[in-house]
């Protein structure tokens, strides 16, 4: 029974509870109960019966205590019913909460192998491009409770598919802050990693990093703290695999952010060269962050060439990825026709430039501008010479993007 004192601390800390504050709660000595979660003492039911009446678990610890002392081979399970049940007649949380937990525990009860899980982080896949933004957070936040308290009750054989879960939603919830400029993204990204490392799974720990470096080259920081981190995630990445190939992206966008455009360009080829390993599976998943189609590919070579000066491949990799894009995805249209003006721009263009990159946030709808759009039309701001900044075109497009 000394694996149970690691099923406390998972229900503690669920519930939000430091060891020390919990422990003063319940009136036992902080030591002695980090201990007893540690496996270094012995559990016993004074301190089981403390726990599931501080943490309202309406007997569910207890029952599961008294489940394991009689050996019973079906503890696990009885312990997500119990965590289940108990989140959803709790008083404080949400309705919605509540009924979501009642149903994972029908699932549970029904079929203790099935992995719902993945079916919803697929689902959310496609959301995040559907879904309007605070929609999208309220039912992630409700999902976050109840797999929280799942893996507060998991057994150590059913753990990493749920911190794989994890890991994954966290992905979304910093592509959300970052999207929003939230200062709490740095947070969910280190979250989303150590779940990752938790699970064990080497494409979750690759798919956490990717995105953590993709969105590196929009969230201010300098793009040689971002090619460092790639160049740590790098020898993670094995068999070609959409995680493999965002880490690719992101790493050949943040070398010519530093001005290393030939090691871009040469990333961009062998990005290019992993797609076509790609199941056709993954590549044809058009409308969903998980998969990797062609218009991602497209638009990596349209970030890349935009910033090398070579308006021939960029050109030919921005009318692909404006051709290829779905309906759905109206945001990254848009970012791809702001690397056009930045070319244009570039090319000497000013006027015409700027003057498209105004219409097309005119035209992009409100609820689409974020921190992303900024970072973009802020780009095509930075290839105005110095010497031109002058033009009333560019302190406009400048105010509107600094509000």
């Amino acid at each position: 029974m000394d694996q149970f004192g690691d099923i406390l601390r998972r229900h503690r800390v669920a519930a939000g509870w430091s060891l020390r504050k919990f422990a003063d709660l319940i009136r036992y000595d902080f030591g002695y109960l980090g201990q007893i979660e540690r496996g270094d003492r012995p559990v016993n039911p004074a301190v089981v019966a403390a726990y599931d009446r501080a943490l309202s678990t309406d007997g569910s610890i207890r029952k599961a205590y008294d489940s394991g002392r009689a050996d019973d081979v079906d503890m696990p399970r009885r312990s997500v019913l119990q965590a289940m049940t108990s989140l959803a007649a709790l008083p404080t949380v949400d309705r919605m909460v509540g009924w979501e937990a009642l149903r994972h525990g029908l699932d549970a009860a029904v079929d203790v192998d099935s992995d719902a899980w993945a079916e919803i982080v697929s689902s959310y896949g496609t959301a995040y491009y559907r879904q309007p933004h605070d929609q999208l957070m309220t039912q992630l936040g409700r999902d976050l409770t109840v797999l929280q308290h799942q893996l507060a009750a998991s057994d150590d054989r059913r753990r990493p598919q749920l911190l794989r879960a994890a890991a994954t939603l966290s992905v979304i919830v910093a592509l959300s802050l970052v999207a929003s400029g939230h200062a709490l993204l740095r947070r969910w990204w280190a979250s989303a990693q150590r779940a990752a490392d938790k699970s064990g799974d080497p494409d979750t720990r690759v798919l956490t990093r990717a995105w953590d470096i993709v969105n590196g080259c929009y969230d201010g920081r300098r793009p040689m703290t971002v090619v460092a981190i790639s160049d740590e995630v790098l020898p993670l990445a094995g068999r070609p695999s959409a995680a493999t190939c965002g880490l690719l992206a992101g790493r050949a966008q943040a070398l010519s952010l530093a001005g290393r455009h030939d090691e871009a360009v040469a990333t961009v080829r062998h990005l290019s060269e992993q797609i076509e390993k790609l199941p056709a599976a993954v590549v044809g998943n058009v409308e969903s962050l998980w998969g990797w189609p062609e218009h991602r590919l497209r638009h990596t070579e349209s970030w890349v060439y935009t910033h090398s000066s070579d308006r021939r491949a960029a050109e030919a990799a921005q009318a692909r990825a404006l051709e290829l894009y779905p309906a759905s995805q109206i945001r990254l249209r848009t970012q791809v026709q702001l690397h056009q003006a930045a070319a244009t721009v570039r090319a000497g263009d000013i006027t015409d430039g700027l003057t498209a990159a105004a219409d097309l946030l005119d035209r992009l709808p409100r609820e689409q501008h974020n921190e992303l759009v900024r970072a973009v039309t802020l780009q095509v701001t930075a290839a105005v010479p110095d010497r031109e900044r002058h033009r009333p075109l560019y302190t406009e497009l400048m105010d509107r993007v600094q509000r």
